[in-house]
């Protein structure tokens, strides 16, 4: 039989960083809401959570990077919402914020968690 590795969902002693995109609120407060409670209900404490808010998705990457490296966090998680439209824009702003969370999550060696909502309109 394989040996399994599994991580334990608890929160409790632990600080984390959120950083949530402010355009397209009516989904990131949400996605905000149930990251705090989802903390919450695994032992976090209200002041062990930190809530960043940046303008948009694009934003987040640079954010969680500053956030990384104060190396007060056991964990940044990063919250947007992108929506396709009409142009283009969709695609570049994806693809650009996937690539910066990996980064700040390869370079920082702490857990970046990436919650971006990628859907259309």
């Amino acid at each position: 039989m394989p040996k399994v590795l599994e991580a334990n969902l608890l929160a409790e002693g632990k600080k984390f960083a959120l950083v949530v995109s402010r355009f397209n609120d009516f989904i990131t407060n949400r996605l905000k809401e149930g990251a705090v409670d989802g903390l919450l209900r695994f032992g976090a404490r209200d002041e062990d959570i930190e809530i960043v808010k940046v303008p948009g998705a694009f934003e987040i990457p640079l954010l969680a990077k500053k956030m990384a490296a104060t190396g007060r966090y056991s964990a940044v998680i990063c919250l947007g919402a992108v929506i396709r439209g009409a142009t283009p824009h969709f695609d570049y702003v994806s693809a650009e914020v996937s690539k910066g969370i990996a980064m700040v999550s390869l370079d920082s060696g702490i857990p970046v968690i990436f919650g971006i909502v990628t859907t259309d309109t």
